[in-house]
């Protein structure tokens, strides 16, 4: 099975903030970023892996700044760890507002995801060949998170 590169698998999807997405605030409600970027990740692991995937974990999801009515959102997905069956990916989510031009980085999450056959049972993936420096240290630094993530499972069990 050939590797393929962060940047073969990377996803970038732009929402714009209606009415129906915000709460009483004109603020964008958490639950429909959260959506929005359990989206962009399965999207860059199934572009990754070729396959129907499902989200296993969400080590962390950090709001950074509020989204309004009205503004762009730009979510950008890039696979940074790739295990057997298993792909982390990192979402960066940006606001825009169109009257000022000014961007923000207002979200950003790490999510795994399996990879599933026809059977819906966990299938390889390719590997991940990082290329530039930031995305061997993001490889690095997503071996650790995932060995966090194993240890909180087996104290859990």
């Amino acid at each position: 099975m050939n590797g393929k590169t962060p940047k073969e698998s990377a996803v970038e999807m732009t929402e714009l903030v209606i009415p129906n997405d915000t709460n009483v605030l004109g603020n964008l409600l958490g639950g429909r970023i959260m959506h929005w970027i359990d989206i962009a990740g399965a999207m860059a692991a199934s572009r990754h892996s070729n396959k129907t995937v499902a989200t296993v974990y969400v080590d962390s999801l950090d709001f950074k700044h509020p989204v309004r009515m009205g503004e762009l959102v730009m979510l950008k997905a890039k696979l940074t760890w790739v295990g057997r069956t298993s792909m982390e990916v990192k979402v960066k989510v940006y606001a825009e507002n169109l009257k000022t031009g000014a961007v923000i980085l207002t979200n950003q999450a790490y999510l795994t995801f399996v990879a599933l056959d026809d059977n819906g049972k966990p299938t390889p993936v390719p590997p991940l060949i990082p290329e530039t420096e930031e995305e061997k240290k993001e490889y690095e630094e997503a071996e650790k998170r995932r060995i966090k993530r194993l240890s909180k499972k087996t104290r859990n069990d």
